[in-house]
């Protein structure tokens, strides 16, 4: 299917984060928009949503299958809402929640705490939003 930067932006807010609230949606919309604007290390070389949320094993709901399974909670089986278009159409006009930093990771760890790196020294914990742990990038990142 070819959706455009705003509706994948959208999908990718819905199923990383539907459940988490505005601000958790939030939260995942600045991590994409931030790896699209990032001018060094890995992330540079994605420089559209796109590339972002396509990018080989990093978005879990951009997947079809996972570990040969079919992935149900995928972008395409998403019903989208207004909030999941406002909070993209916010996120693409340059907005982004404060207090996160300029996070490049999110995941859930599924307990009550944050481990302080992620995925290894390359990201440092910044804040929990709802259910998810969000990291910024440290020096370790731009060799990347």
């Amino acid at each position: 299917m070819a959706y455009s930067d705003l509706e994948l932006l959208a999908r990718i807010i819905k199923c990383e984060a539907g459940g988490e609230g505005e601000n958790g949606m939030k939260a995942v919309a600045s991590v994409v928009m931030n790896r699209v604007n990032i001018t060094y290390g890995e992330y540079s070389r994605y420089k559209t949503v796109r590339a972002v949320v396509f990018q080989p094993r990093q978005f879990v709901c951009a997947m079809e299958t996972v570990s040969g399974e079919y992935n149900a909670q995928n972008i395409y089986n998403m019903a989208l809402e207004q909030i999941h278009w406002d909070i993209a159409q916010w996120a693409m006009a340059g907005n982004r929640l404060t207090n996160l930093g300029t996070a490049l990771w999110f995941f859930n760890p599924y307990s009550p705490e944050c481990r302080t790196y992620f995925p290894t020294k390359v990201g440092v914990f910044a804040i929990r939003i709802g259910d998810h742990c969000f990291y910024n990038p440290t020096d370790a990142y731009a060799d990347t």
